[in-house]
């Protein structure tokens, strides 16, 4: 499996929408430990090593 980098996300405005609403009243720490919640459950459903380490090369860019 190869990494998508193209849009690939129905309704991405929807999805943005729910994600600020997911953060939504949190403090800053609450919000980041969303956010790792979230990348571990994504990197999971994903599971291909390979996939996850080009991932983090590109998200470091």
């Amino acid at each position: 499996m190869e990494l998508n980098l193209e849009p690939n996300i129905a309704d991405p405005d929807g999805f943005y929408d729910e994600l600020l609403g997911a953060h939504q009243g949190l403090s800053k720490a609450d919000s980041d430990a969303l956010n790792a919640r979230l990348i571990f459950v994504l990197a999971n459903h994903v599971g291909d090593r390979d996939v996850l380490s080009a991932a983090l090369k590109a998200a470091r860019r």
